[in-house]
């Protein structure tokens, strides 16, 4: 009997050392058991290429297979236009606007996922499969440049530092309650934060934060990049659905011609 009391004292005295640990080191601990976002998930993201001839635009974000449907017969021709969303692209210093309208318009020539480049982080959006255990979470994705995963440590360590910078870059993550944090750095800078010309430099730092709200997954993400961001960039929020079906093994990319371009200079992706 006094055995075990020394060794539940021993475990409890190991485990509230590894709390200290950890708070010392400036990460949050998670004390109650995690939530579950495991499960394939339903973001509404999926790109496909249009038909020019029966669209003005290029790239469509969803309900790619038919036309646009006609306007409803009921709605008189002098109705005023629906208003348009604020466009979700971040703000940069007046020093570097120039560039981000020259790259926006010389889109389909520089824009890196057309030439089959990894999307990067954010732009590449909430995962569509989530795989999670105590001590790390695996995202993957099924993108229009094709399948992609980040494995995630839970488990308190630092960011690495032996590691060349890339384009999906290096995350560490923690639970701040029922939230995960995903903290992200050491990007190449051979990706944009969205469409339309957002460069980035490789000081930037992204930070998502996922949480189920009843059966959906609200994903929110921020870009901090100082150096060309007159702030940071805080995305608007997405929510996604469980699936039932799997994701698939992606189809190949391959560079798109011009053929899918309506002209040369740009094409609407509001990713």
């Amino acid at each position: 009997m006094l055995k075990m009391i020394k060794t539940d004292l021993m475990q409890s005295f190991v485990k509230m050392l590894s709390i200290a640990v950890l708070v010392c080191n400036g990460i949050p601990v998670q004390l109650a058991a995690a939530p579950d976002l495991s499960g394939t998930w339903d973001n509404g993201s999926g790109i496909d290429f249009i038909n020019p001839t029966w669209a003005g635009e290029s790239i469509c974000l969803m309900g790619c297979d038919s036309p646009p449907a006609a306007p409803a017969a009921n709605v008189p021709a002098t109705s005023p236009p629906a208003p348009m969303a604020k466009p979700d692209r971040p703000v940069y210093r007046p020093e570097f606007q120039d560039k981000v309208r020259d790259l926006e318009v010389r889109q389909v020539h520089e824009d890196p996922v057309i030439r089959c480049m990894p999307p990067g982080v954010p732009r590449i959006g909430p995962p569509d499969k989530i795989i999670q255990t105590a001590t790390e979470i695996i995202f993957l994705y099924d993108d229009v440049s094709g399948n992609f995963f980040r494995v995630i440590p839970l488990d308190g360590r630092s960011h690495r530092n032996d590691v060349e910078a890339s384009f999906l870059g290096d995350a560490i993550g923690w639970w701040d309650g029922d939230t995960l944090v995903v903290e992200t750095v050491n990007f190449n800078e051979d990706t944009w934060l969205t469409d339309d010309g957002a460069f980035h430099t490789g000081d930037l730092k992204v930070v998502e934060r996922l949480a189920l709200d009843g059966v959906k997954l609200l994903w929110r993400a921020t870009a901090y990049d100082p150096v060309v961001l007159a702030e940071p960039w805080e995305l608007r929020p997405r929510t996604a659905v469980r699936a039932e079906s799997e994701i698939l093994e992606a189809p190949l990319c391959l560079e798109r011609d011009l053929e899918h371009v309506v002209d040369e200079t740009h094409h609407d992706n509001p990713r």
